[in-house]
């Protein structure tokens, strides 16, 4: 092991030992991933094959949630930290940097999976990093993981990996049938999105969405719109006969709110798992049942 890995590790046993936790878990993670969307796709993935740390807690918002010093140390001494990348995790990405130069193999998954540029909003023309919300690209993220895993992470079985992997991308594959299937019985005047912020891109060009406006017009939660903004996607609400506000169910929907009662219109808002899974008693307990659950409550929205 390289010295600068090595006294990480020793530092995060250190931190272990102080909170009492050291012989709970005696072998060190070796796959550190930031968000819990990633997390559950390399856990599918992986299997029993090596220990996986998810930093990002359920319900969790992945542009302003933290760290813990015991969890930065972990990622310095991981075989291998997987992130979204393209600017989501705002908050650890320092930290992914950080491990970066301690010689850990890091993968930018977004970077990867031939991302989509934002067309409007103040992001427009910087890449996207909502990638997981069309299925096709997270097949491609599946295998890229697959990979990157057998050659950086000591110990796994590669064949077991691949298999564990193309079943996976299979799942996945049928998912985005599914939802094909789903989304073509709305008809083409309701096709319609408004969203707390963009985020749904991805989605509404796999298919044939289209996205209207954002109460936010970033690509970033941590943003605020501006009364221009909300006058803007007022005017897009009453033109198109937006029937559904969507916002995120880890943030506040009193923007979506405010702005559907200023529409003078019956707009409701629906609330999705959009850029977090939720508990394990959730209704997006992992990225299939957050799929399944985001489509039907849209298709609901679009329809009702």
């Amino acid at each position: 092991m390289r010295a600068s890995k090595l006294l990480a590790a020793l530092v995060g046993a250190a931190v272990l030992l102080v909170g009492g936790a050291a012989c709970a878990s005696p072998q060190r993670t070796r796959i550190v991933v930031t968000t819990n969307i990633l997390g559950n796709v390399v856990a599918e993935v992986v299997g029993d094959q090596a220990e996986v740390s998810v930093l990002m807690k359920p319900n969790a918002d992945p542009h302003s949630f933290a760290i813990s010093a015991r969890e930065a140390h972990a990622m310095q001494a991981a075989d291998l930290v997987v992130y979204n990348g393209l600017g989501l995790e705002e908050g650890v990405l320092h930290h992914v940097a950080a491990a970066k130069s301690e010689g850990v193999r890091t993968v930018e998954v977004g970077a990867r999976i031939d991302p989509m540029e934002y067309r409007d909003g103040d992001a427009a023309g910087h890449p996207d990093p909502h990638f997981w919300t069309d299925p096709g690209r997270v097949v491609t993220a599946v295998r890229l993981l697959a990979e990157e895993i057998i050659t950086h992470v000591d110990g796994v079985d590669a064949d077991v990996v691949r298999q564990r992997a193309e079943s996976y991308a299979n799942d996945v594959s049928e998912l985005d049938a599914q939802l094909a299937e789903r989304f073509a019985g709305i008809p083409a005047e309701r096709r319609v999105l408004v969203t707390n912020h963009h985020v749904f891109g991805y989605l509404a060009d796999r298919y044939d969405l289209r996205v209207v406006g954002a109460i936010i017009p970033s690509g970033t939660t941590l943003a605020s719109p501006s009364a221009a903004d909300l006058a803007s996607l007022v005017t897009a609400i009453k033109t198109h006969r937006v029937r559904a506000i969507f916002a995120d169910t880890a943030q506040p929907a009193r923007l979506a709110d405010v702005l559907a009662a200023e529409a003078g219109i019956t707009v409701r808002v629906i609330g999705l798992h959009s850029e977090s899974l939720s508990d394990a008693d959730g209704d997006a307990a992992s990225y299939l049942d957050m799929m399944r659950f985001n489509t039907e409550a849209i298709i609901g929205g679009l329809s009702g």
